[in-house]
């Protein structure tokens, strides 16, 4: 098994068990819009308006209707409905048609039944062309990303994945000890200047009010050497396998995220599922990381 151990999604208590109870249990509607690229930037924009985003120059179901001259050089190809579907342009390559290859196999594809990520199961495939950032790897960073839990800051987490190094903070922006799953080792610490500060400062400013109430999410960022731009809204952090060398950083979660403000639990239900929502509500009660 990935985790080590034999989750328990019924009564989930540790980080990865509520991740998986989420996929298998709380099926909310909005965690559909806020999977698809697309529609979670208008998501973002509703909540928060006037806040930087890259700029969508084109959608559409076929890549072969991208004009040609978007083709050019300084996009970013997508896909809406999945993770790792970009195609990056630069200096006019890859050509046109190695593209339209490449976004018309996505959208044969479905995304997230491997790891139950039934969000993404509804979405209506599209491509979108999106500007390319020039982003700040190897001077400040070049993401951040923040988990809030019903408007509450856990943790930030922030990488430069070009120099391939992270480094966590607390929410008053105070440097965590230990690594994130994506670059673990001490040596890959990344080091806090004054610019990656304001930024991260910045992040924990803006997550909370895109976050709203939802019992869990992950919001984010995109660094450039000037700006901060949200990226993208995350249901399923790293499919619920995630790991941190700091176990502190489970904790604050699973001490933070609250159930009874899920979907699941704010709806009413029938019969086992009435049974099963009643035993877990009062289970939340009882669980002294719910008072």
């Amino acid at each position: 098994m990935e985790l080590g151990y034999l989750p328990n999604p019924a009564a989930p208590v540790r980080y990865n068990e509520l991740v998986l109870w989420r996929k298998i249990v709380d099926r909310n509607p909005l965690f559909v819009t806020l999977t698809d690229k697309l529609a979670a930037k208008v998501y973002i924009r509703d909540a928060c308006p006037g806040i930087a985003m890259p700029e969508t120059l084109w959608c559409g179901r076929d890549a072969a209707d991208i004009p040609p001259g978007l083709l050019t050089g300084g996009v970013v190809v997508k896909a809406n409905h999945g993770c790792a579907m970009n195609i990056f342009i630069s200096e006019g390559g890859p050509d046109r048609a190695a593209v339209v290859r490449k976004a018309r196999c996505w959208q044969r594809k479905g995304y997230g039944r491997r790891h139950g990520e039934w969000a993404y199961w509804p979405i209506v495939p599209a491509v979108f062309v999106e500007e390319m950032l020039t982003l700040s790897g190897g001077i400040t960073a070049t993401d951040i990303k923040v988990h809030v839990c019903s408007g509450v800051i856990s943790h930030v987490w922030v990488e430069d994945k070009h120099a391939k190094l992270s480094v966590l903070f607390d929410r008053q922006a105070n440097p965590l000890p230990g690594r994130d799953p994506d670059y673990p080792d001490e040596d890959q610490a990344l080091p806090v200047n004054a610019r990656l500060l304001d930024h991260v400062r910045q992040a924990i400013s803006i997550a909370p009010g895109i976050a709203g109430d939802l019992d869990y999410i992950r919001i984010d960022f995109l660094v450039t050497d000037d700006r901060l731009y949200v990226g993208e809204i995350t249901v399923y952090s790293a499919a619920g396998y995630g790991t941190w060398t700091n176990p502190a950083i489970a904790a604050e979660i699973e001490r933070l995220w609250r159930l009874e403000q899920s979907a699941f639990l704010r709806r009413p239900h029938r019969g086992a599922v009435h049974l099963y929502a009643e035993a877990l509500r009062a289970r939340c009660r009882g669980d002294s990381r719910y008072r």
